[in-house]
């Protein structure tokens, strides 16, 4: 199990990376396009819908390396098991907001299906097609924060207020 949750976050990572490079050719096709006097519809509308799929897709990859912002002032004044309770109730909360970011991220591309909702600019896109990375990027952190909160359930959470995933905090 925890070879197939890794390659989930590993492989919602790699998309986000493919998404910033088709990002960088949007952009240089925008600018090659002014120098060359010609202009391609979307590419701006394009870009902003692959950034903000970057940014979604990575956020579990990003939790599981530790390199989420935390704000660990209070946690590293604690020790043994008010610190561990902390982290619990730390865990949960996130689990429980993610839950509910994940939800409203799937309602949101049901309903631009449902409706037919389209982008407003000339590429009129359908944007459940660009919103469907928010909600697969939302859903994996939900995975993401349960698998944390289980790991320090079990008390195998690596680096959990130690180590790197302290030092980038």
């Amino acid at each position: 199990m925890r070879r197939a949750l890794d390659a989930l976050y590993d492989g919602c990572a790699a998309l986000a990376a493919l998404c910033m490079v088709a990002l960088l050719v949007m952009v240089m096709l925008s600018i090659v396009g002014r120098q060359l006097n010609f202009h391609l519809p979307g590419t701006d509308a394009y870009a902003g819908y692959l950034m903000a799929a970057a940014g979604f897709l990575t956020l579990a990859h990003t939790l599981k390396r530790g390199e989420h912002i935390r704000v660990t002032l209070l946690l590293s004044a604690l020790q043994g098991r008010a610190r561990r309770a902390l982290e619990l109730w730390a865990l949960a909360a996130a689990s429980v907001l993610s839950a509910l970011l994940a939800g409203y991220s799937v309602r949101l591309v049901w309903q631009s299906h449902a409706f037919n909702d389209v982008s407003t600019g000339n590429d009129a896109t359908p944007l459940w097609i660009p919103q469907l990375a928010m909600a697969a990027g939302t859903l994996v952190m939900l995975v993401a924060f349960v698998d944390e909160l289980w790991l320090e359930l079990q008390g195998r959470r690596a680096g959990a207020g130690s180590g790197e995933a302290a030092h980038n905090e």
